[in-house]
């Protein structure tokens, strides 16, 4: 048995019935169970869809994505979340590029690292490079003043805690942000980079070794091995192509506004829904989640 989840963004939760009806009685789906009206439904269905990628980009140009998974063990023993344009909406090290008068040019290799085109750990020395004798209270000024968090990660956190899910911020960015966002949305542990410094002042170096693809693979199975599950047991969430390991190997790899060759290369592509995503797809209702 399979799952097909209809989904928009929250804050404009224009799915509407006729739309999730259409494509229920087209795929011969099961009875339609709304998990938030307007925002996300799912029927039940006996096989995968032969056109089920023809029909996603129809939906796509609608703002809603479509998402169809095995039914059994949809539901996650444990998360792995990317930090920069994943839990939070911005890229760390842009920000504090910002501040050093490189934004641009450091915003614009973090774009190709983060597609896949430039190899991440050479991308990473370069940019920190680029932020040496930057002071390192601009860390605190850059928190406070330039990072928001991305919509729907507080309820993702405490919906999943709430039933037993153990969650790990992995990131290829740094523990100077990681720290703050673990604890700021209840993530159990964090792991990510280290920016060095020396006297009050960022030395455009990071310490060794670097956390990239890899590594965010070693962390999903680490942490799985760990708690005595499966990987098939984790939902992993990113944009970048660091991430792709980790994606690919988790029971649930969700690419969340993913740079386009990474959503190529995931079955779940979370476009137009927010973090808040991760739960319907798991079958939780609106009225499920936690504060």
């Amino acid at each position: 048995m399979f799952i097909a989840t209809l989904l928009t963004c929250p804050d404009r939760p224009t799915l509407e019935r006729a739309t999730v009806e259409t494509l229920r009685a087209a795929w011969n789906g099961g009875e339609t169970l709304w998990l938030d009206p307007g925002a996300a439904a799912e029927f039940a269905l006996e096989a995968m869809p032969a056109d089920r990628w023809q029909v996603w980009e129809q939906l796509q140009e609608q703002g809603i994505d479509l998402v169809v998974q095995p039914a059994e063990g949809r539901r996650k023993a444990l998360l792995l979340a990317d930090m920069d344009s994943t839990m939070i909406q911005q890229e760390c090290i842009d920000e504090l590029a910002d501040e050093a008068g490189v934004g641009a040019y450091v915003a614009d290799i973090t774009r190709r690292a983060m597609n896949g085109e430039l190899d991440f750990e050479a991308a990473l020395r370069e940019r920190v490079g680029l932020l040496k004798g930057l002071p390192e209270d601009v860390i605190e000024r850059v928190w406070t003043d330039r990072i928001t968090f991305m919509p729907g990660g507080r309820e993702l956190l405490a919906t999943m805690r709430a039933n037993g899910a153990y969650a790990a911020l992995v990131s290829g960015g740094f523990t100077a942000f990681t720290t703050r966002v673990a604890e700021a949305l209840g993530f159990h542990e964090n792991r990510a980079n280290t920016l060095l410094a020396t006297d009050g002042a960022l030395t455009g170096e990071v310490g060794m070794p670097i956390l990239g693809k890899a590594a965010k693979l070693e962390a999903l199975e680490q942490i799985s091995a760990r708690m005595g599950i499966t990987p098939e047991q984790a939902m992993a969430v990113g944009d970048g192509a660091n991430d792709l390991a980790m994606l690919n190997r988790a029971g649930a790899g969700v690419a969340l506004h993913a740079k386009p060759s990474v959503a190529a290369q995931c079955d779940i592509r979370i476009n137009h829904g927010d973090l808040t995503a991760l739960l319907y797809i798991q079958g939780y209702r609106r009225e499920d989640f936690a504060a």
